[in-house]
């Protein structure tokens, strides 16, 4: 497999587990959330709740990718095996 490849696969992979990792801290938030509030809440708040474990959940995945590719960039000579996404602008 070629550089190009690699990358193409890296970031669909890193993708799906983003976004997985996503929908599990939700889940997790809204059943911590369903044991926590009362049957009758405001709807607003209820609302308000549900966007904040949402936001809360972006935010963890987001973390917790961001920790996971620096691990993986120690580990491994990301330019070895990657083709940069992004050309530096200085020549």
């Amino acid at each position: 497999m070629n550089k190009k490849l690699n990358t193409a696969l890296f970031i669909l992979g890193a993708s799906v587990l983003n976004v997985f990792l996503m929908v599990i801290l939700m889940t997790i938030g809204l059943a911590l959330l369903s044991l926590v509030i009362p049957k009758n809440i405001s709807p607003t708040i209820a609302s308000a709740l549900f966007i904040l474990t949402f936001l809360l959940s972006v935010a963890g995945s987001f973390f917790a990718y961001h920790k996971g590719i620096k691990f993986l960039a120690n580990k491994i000579n990301m330019d070895k095996y990657f083709h940069p996404i992004f050309n530096s602008r200085k020549k």
